[in-house]
């Protein structure tokens, strides 16, 4: 079993940037591929990025590429959303993922434990 918290999320003017963090639960994070996922009001929950769990391998969403960062700390058991050049379609709140299983990350029911998420809103 994995808890996960996030944090980070805020208000933030186009152009600035937020750094989200999740917090895991439990000695077996570092067993875990993570994902970062978003949902804005009235749509599908959408892959963001993904890190494996050796933090070696690294994929994103087009959308987002060369500005946001996925990394991880597991002494820390915490994975991280640098987020750089933020656009008002960011807007959104924003879940952490963790999965055991293989595959590509880019799916959404890979995933076996998710956080509660926590909301980023950019403002133009």
């Amino acid at each position: 079993q994995v808890q996960l918290v996030e944090s980070g999320g805020g208000l933030v003017q186009a152009g600035g940037s937020l750094r989200l963090s999740c917090a895991a639960s439990g000695r077996t994070f570092s067993s875990y591929d993570m994902g970062w996922f978003r949902q804005a009001p009235g749509k599908e929950r959408d892959f963001v990025a993904a890190i494996t769990w050796s933090g070696l391998n690294t994929h994103y969403t087009d959308s987002v590429k060369g500005r946001f960062t996925i990394s991880r700390d597991n002494a820390k058991n915490t994975v991280y959303l640098q987020m750089f050049s933020l656009k008002p379609e960011d807007t959104a709140v924003y879940y952490c993922a963790a999965k055991i299983r293989s595959g590509t990350g880019f799916d959404s029911r890979e995933y076996d434990y998710w956080g509660q998420g926590t909301q980023v809103t950019v403002s133009s």
